[in-house]
């Protein structure tokens, strides 16, 4: 175990999804997972995300139904409607993540919007801790009307991304970073 202070940070690397495989977290891990994803900054203590798990059956089912909603839009390739049938049948769990605006609060939806994805963020962090593989994907089902319906989201409620969840098949592959020189600068009056 490396007890460097920021080595979680540090490693934190996606597997990619259609790497990933059973098992999954079982009940007690994914407890935990859910329950370290939701320790995120939170203005105005809105609670302004949820979660929605889909596993086993019900996981094929919604990516079947995800296919069948491609099916109506003209000039997609039978191989990006494949790709898309096959996304839910790799990681034994993916795990919704929802934004909920409440439009009569101060706190601006931005800041409503970043609560959710740092349920997103620990989410991965959770499941790395865990010993799991985790990605964070968004692609066209995160921003379409009719997956919202499909998932039952209400009018005021926003997909951020889909995190999969699951054993990695191989070792997660690291890419190259921003370098922090680049992208860190002092103000000064």
């Amino acid at each position: 175990m490396n007890h460097e202070p920021l080595h979680a940070l540090r490693d934190r690397r996606s597997v990619p999804a259609s790497q990933l495989g059973a098992p999954g977290p079982d009940a007690q891990a994914l407890r935990q997972l859910l329950a370290v994803a939701v320790r995120v900054p939170d203005h105005g203590k809105l609670v302004p995300f949820r979660m929605i798990l889909l596993e086993g059956e019900a996981k094929l089912a919604f990516g079947t139904r995800l296919s069948a909603l491609l099916e109506s839009r003209p000039g997609l390739s039978d191989a990006k409607r494949e790709k898309e049938r096959r996304r839910y049948e790799y990681a034994p769990l993916v795990i919704a993540v929802v934004s909920r605006i409440d439009a009569a609060s101060s706190v601006p939806a931005i800041e409503q919007r970043l609560a959710a994805g740092n349920v997103a963020y620990n989410l991965l962090l959770g499941a790395q801790a865990l010993g799991f593989g985790a990605q964070w994907l968004t692609g066209w089902a995160a921003y379409d009307e009719d997956v919202a319906a499909l998932l039952g989201l209400g009018p005021n409620e926003g997909i951020v991304g889909f995190v999969h969840v699951g054993t990695p098949a191989m070792e997660a592959p690291e890419r190259e970073r921003p370098d922090v020189d680049k992208v860190v600068s002092s103000w000064t009056p």
